[in-house]
């Protein structure tokens, strides 16, 4: 299938980094699709996706952290399988194939991180690539590695047998029903000064050995961030690309957010998603209480530290925006509040169906966004307090291009507002976010 026809709308699911690290086992990921499947999958929510280090035996038992040049397992061809330490259906070389199937047998999809480049323990085994007369170590470019990650070498794309690695790679993903892969440290060509176009070769590679596969593979780029500069390359060869780097519940990030958002809106279109990366909401950090023995009693640094305000802000501005909707936290904890954010079927719907998003206006306390219902017409309204202090924020219709007399909906209270002719607006608390539709 041709890229832009793999996600028409933004994806929607759960990624095991927030709350797991690179920890992660199969009791986790498969008690989270679970989850989904019982409580998500009615409103969208689709993609089970399975985060960094998933080859590493030890990963969460000698550290919470990456352990450098860890043993990684790996088949005879240099290819990362799953560690059956933590993945014990992995054994005998089934890889995710049966976690996939179970993931598939819910009705939901299943996804995995990968780091670009080929694991530096197959390059010093000097082990084979694939269908070739090569080996590993003549395809890594040995000057181009990740600056916060030890697993892997760059690919020079230039060597025999670098396009056949990633074909190796994929072929063995589509073999496992993999329908959805997070490539890291990719996603900004400009953070490489020994070879600023190596990953824009190696996205170009991957999109190749994707299209190759013969199965259908959203691809998300991650760091990062991505550069406007480059998002013609992105739209060619990616479905969603970051638009930050990792993202986490403090309100400084959240509110850098508004200009990033600002930078990539005319990017957004089916099949080419700017992602403002994933939802830490619920219960994170899970690996750190693990490790550090913590009982779990006290949500303290385990919860997200976003106020509900702000987490009713993050959510109205990835909807209105359309970014990818990845949830972070640990879904089998999920209080009520949280569950509600994951299922408003009106902002949800904004998500999905909405056009020609756009901010409005911004200034240092209040911003404003708007898009269009594509069956509709409804007309979305996102009215946001940036400042400290609770405040009113309006826009009037001259602003927001519009004229006459609207119904109002408030979309997160669930609320007919009666009716509005010149403006719309409210008093909101501090850090927080309404988001208003429109009906003529």
């Amino acid at each position: 299938m041709k890229k832009d026809m793999v996600a028409l709308t933004p994806p929607m699911g759960w990624n095991s980094w927030d709350c797991y690290g690179p920890s992660v086992n199969e009791e986790q990921l498969l008690g989270n699709a679970q989850y989904m499947a019982d409580h998500l999958k009615e409103y969208g929510w689709e993609y089970v996706v399975c985060d960094i280090q998933w080859s590493e035996p030890t990963a969460g038992k000698v550290s919470p952290y990456y352990i450098p040049f860890a043993w990684l397992t790996l088949d005879e061809y240099g290819r990362q399988l799953p560690a059956p330490e933590r993945f014990p259906s992995a054994a005998d070389g089934k890889g995710f194939g049966p976690i996939a199937d179970k993931i598939h047998s819910l009705g939901l999809k299943f996804g995995i991180h990968i780091m670009r480049g080929v694991p530096r323990l197959a390059v010093h085994k000097h082990l084979p690539v694939k269908g070739t007369n090569t080996t590993c170590d003549k395809i890594a470019a040995s000057a181009s590695v990740c600056r916060w990650n030890t697993d892997m070498y760059g690919i020079d794309a230039e060597q025999e047998g670098a396009q056949a690695y990633y074909d190796s790679i994929f072929e063995l993903y589509a073999s496992w029903g993999v329908d959805f892969v997070k490539v890291d440290d990719i996603c900004n060509t400009n953070a490489y000064p020994n070879d600023p176009y190596s990953a824009e070769k190696e996205i170009e590679m991957i999109r190749k050995a994707i299209d190759k596969c013969g199965r259908d593979m959203v691809l998300s780029l991650s760091p990062g961030p991505a550069v406007i500069e480059k998002a013609w390359h992105l739209r060619q060869n990616a479905n969603m690309w970051r638009i930050t780097d990792d993202f986490w519940d403090q309100w400084e990030l959240l509110l850098a957010m508004f200009e990033r958002c600002e930078v990539w809106e005319r990017q957004v279109s089916p099949g080419c998603w700017p992602d403002c990366d994933m939802l830490p909401i619920g219960s994170i950090r899970l690996h750190l209480r693990n490790w550090r023995g913590d009982s779990g009693e006290e949500r303290g640094e385990y919860w997200t530290q976003f106020t509900k305000e702000e987490q009713i802000t993050m959510m109205s501005l990835w909807c209105i925006f359309r970014s990818p909707l990845i949830m972070g936290g640990e879904m089998r904890d999920n209080d009520s509040f949280t569950l509600s954010l994951l299922t408003n079927k009106d902002i949800l719907r904004m998500h999905r169906l909405g056009t020609g998003a756009h901010q409005v206006y911004r200034t240092e306390r209040t911003c404003a966004w708007k898009s269009v219902d594509s069956e509709d017409g409804g007309v979305y309204v996102a009215l946001f307090n940036l400042s400290d202090e609770e405040r009113e924020v309006t826009a009037c219709f001259e602003e927001l291009e519009l004229s006459g007399t609207y119904q109002v909906r408030d979309l997160w209270a669930g609320e007919e507002k009666g009716s509005a002719a010149e403006k719309v607006g409210a008093v909101i608390a501090p850090h927080g976010a309404v988001v208003y539709k429109l009906t003529k």
